[in-house]
């Protein structure tokens, strides 16, 4: 089973464990830091829908929303690449 847990290396290639079913510890542990990494996607979009929606939000504010923003969207890309590589026939 491939679990990934965690940001790209320098390099840019995504960081893998390997786990010896769904309940062991570390894919337990890789679930939680998927969760967070969603949880937190969540508030992202949240905040960058407040400043768009803010006539008066600056450019400070949309750069850092959006840099936010596109962090949050690479976690969930690479939650749904992990997780779809455990679908059976995926092709992921």
């Amino acid at each position: 089973m491939r679990h990934d847990v965690c940001a790209p290396s320098v390099d840019g290639k995504p960081c893998y464990l390997s786990a010896d079913g769904h309940d062991s510890r570390l894919s337990l542990l890789a679930d939680d830091i998927e969760a967070a990494q969603l949880d937190s996607g969540d508030q992202v979009l949240a905040g960058a829908k407040a400043v768009l929606a803010d006539p008066k939000a600056g450019e400070r504010a949309v750069r850092f929303a959006l840099t936010r923003a596109s962090e949050s969207l690479e976690d969930v890309i690479r939650i749904a690449v992990s997780r779809g590589g455990r679908i059976p026939g995926s092709g992921l």
